[in-house]
Formats: C-alpha cells, structure tokens, sequence
C-alpha cells in the first residue's frame, strides 16, 4: 500500500518544453512499485507544452483539473478544460498546451506503468 500526494513527490521533472511532471505513483520502488499502472500530476504554465510524442505501448488518460488546453492528437486539435478527460491509444502522437493566462494542472494514468523508454519524441528525429 502507498498513500501518497502531489507535494510529497520527489523534485518534479521538469521538461525542457516547460512542463512540470510530479510522478506519484509508478514503477520506482519509493512509488509502489507498480506494473500495471502509473500515475502522475502535470502541470503546464502558460505559454508552455508538452513535446510532441507518442507511446508505443501505453495507454494514457489525461483528467484536467484547472485551466484550459488545446492538444493535438494526431495531428487533430481539441480543446479540454477542468473536468474533461481524454483517452490517447498507443501510438497517437499528442502534444498538449495551455491556453490562457492560468496554468494547466492536470492528472495522468498510464498503463501500463510508465517508464522512460515507452515515451518517443519523433521530433527529436530530426535533429
């Protein structure tokens, strides 16, 4: 059993695109230890997004809580505010970003659990 919350985290990872990724729950043994599910608190300010990527196995669930986004999803653009949540199959490419002056916070599930080598940036490609 874990009982965790977004300001316990360990220092949040912070992308160079700007995002803030606070993992609560996941594969790490200090997060549970999970297989089947992981689950993080994002938050994205102003301004800012996340990089375009995909993931070859995971499903993910974003569940918005405060403000407003545009993503995109392959390549199609959809507006979320709080209470929307959105389900991205493996492989959609998704990107999201915030709209308006209030930051982004929202919630999200992986499964199964996230691990680094599950998340491609085909932008980084190109470099």
């Amino acid at each position: 059993m874990l009982i965790t919350r977004k300001d316990k985290a360990i220092e949040p990872f912070e992308s160079p695109s700007g995002e803030l990724i606070y993992e609560m729950i996941g594969r790490p043994k200090h997060l549970g230890d999970t297989i089947k599910h992981s689950l993080g608190y994002v938050v994205i300010p102003p301004g800012c997004s996340s990089a375009l990527h995909y993931h070859p196995e995971a499903e993910e669930t974003y569940y918005i809580l405060k403000g407003n986004a545009k993503i995109l999803i392959n390549g199609k653009e959809h507006h979320l505010s709080a209470g929307d949540a959105v389900l991205i199959n493996p492989p959609e490419h998704h990107q999201i970003f915030t709209k308006g002056q209030r930051d982004l916070e929202f919630i999200v599930v992986c499964a199964p659990a996230w691990e680094p080598n599950n998340s491609v940036y085909p932008d980084e490609d190109k470099e």
